[in-house]
């Protein structure tokens, strides 16, 4: 059994599912509040030494990295030399593997979202790290979340939703490219994540969520050219108080979609822009510390100050000697080696913006008398710290 990163979950991987396709009739998908009970948690420490099959990602240094699907003949070249499949089989996953002839070494590393999103085939463009971060954040998801998205792309966000909220939550998303769809469902079900993430072909922006999840979602995404177009849609499907986040590289698309969040019951607009920057920590040599030296800088600007006056005053060409000869000398400081942090040059640049936005409780005239009840049936004043009729029924 294959090593993936559904282990890194402590989850067992999902048997092989076909692509729903919302074409078919009846094809539709699993119901989200029919909570799954989650598979069975293998003994800590199972399934962390590399096996034949086992998708592992070589580190060879910053910036390179690559996913390696371990076989029996497969052989791993580079310019560190040539590294053998079979002798990686049994190694702890993070140990340090040598090439032929110890020319030189990679790390062998288990797949991560993290990892994952470094090391995935391009099919679209992707979110990275730092949008990531801020998406899963801001959504408020949980263990138990139900998540729609669209589109799924290359699933490089679909991984760190999927983490988010196993075991008990599950994550539904869409993709309109058929190839795409297929592709991105064969991923998830060979990374062992199956039980937590359904993979649909459907347009989205022409036929909205399927019906099934209307008022089942804690939370959707959106990353489509026309995400305003699906706004009722997910408005529907999210239960009061969801969270939606769309992203777009435009700021036209960013203006019509918020107003259609207004116009449908959303509140708490805002858009963000992340734009990160990395540093590097390195071991620079720098200038000692001025202080350790001032006794001898002292004497030394003292001595120059009394030569500079002696000049003056004997307005003699060529000097007047060697001086009083207090016998400092130069002053040598000598660079320190030090660990420090510093900005890369280039920063990263425009990715898009993320647009989030909640949906609004409504408060029907049932909730109102409700209210009522459990103040006493009374209405208190204004400026007792209570409320009055014109405040319930604003």
């Amino acid at each position: 059994m294959a090593t993936r990163i559904g282990h890194l979950l402590h989850r067992a991987p999902g048997a092989s599912t076909p692509v729903p396709d919302d074409d078919d009739d009846g094809a539709n998908p699993r119901g989200a509040t029919d909570a799954d009970a989650a598979p069975s948690t293998p003994p800590h420490g199972a399934g962390r030494t590399v096996q034949l099959g086992d998708l592992v990602v070589v580190y060879e240094g910053f910036n390179r990295q690559k996913a390696v699907t371990v076989t029996e003949k497969g052989c791993y070249q580079n310019r560190y030399g040539n590294f053998h499949h079979r002798e990686w089989v049994g190694k702890p996953y993070g140990s340090k593997v040598y090439g032929k002839g110890d020319a030189g070494f990679v790390w062998l590393l288990a797949p991560t979202p993290e990892l994952w999103t470094k090391v995935l085939p391009h099919r679209t463009q992707i979110l990275y790290l730092p949008d990531i971060s801020l998406v899963c954040h801001a959504l408020e998801l949980k263990p138990g979340s139900v998540v729609l998205e669209s589109g799924t792309g290359s699933g490089s966000l679909t991984h760190s939703l999927i983490r988010a909220v196993a075991p008990t939550g599950h994550v539904y998303t869409f993709e309109f490219n058929r190839v795409r769809a297929e592709a991105a469902s064969a991923e998830i079900v060979d990374h062992g994540l199956a039980d937590f993430c359904t993979v649909t072909h459907r347009d989205i922006e022409a036929n909205g969520f399927p019906g099934e999840l209307e008022d089942r979602c804690d939370a959707a995404f959106l990353d489509l050219p026309g995400p305003w177009k699906c706004i009722p849609s997910v408005a529907k499907c999210l239960r009061p108080d969801g969270v939606v986040c769309s992203f777009s590289p435009c700021i036209e698309q960013v203006q019509r979609c918020c107003e259609a969040l207004e116009a449908n019951g959303f509140g708490d607009c805002q858009t963000v822009e992340l734009l990160g920057r990395e540093y590097d920590v390195e071991a620079r040599e720098l200038q000692r510390d001025l202080a350790l030296a001032q006794p001898k800088l002292s004497s030394r600007w003292k001595r120059e100050a009394k030569e500079k006056a002696r000049r003056k005053r004997k307005h003699v060409d060529g000097g007047d000697g060697d001086g009083d000869g207090d016998g400092g000398g130069d002053v040598q400081l000598e660079p320190k080696p030090v660990v420090v942090a510093h900005p890369r040059q280039e920063a990263q640049h425009h990715t898009g913006y993320l647009t989030f936005a909640r949906l609004s409780p409504l408060v029907t005239g049932e909730m109102i008398d409700a209210a009522r009840a459990a103040g006493g049936g009374g209405t208190r004043r204004r400026g007792g710290g209570g409320y009055d009729e014109d405040e319930l029924s604003e």
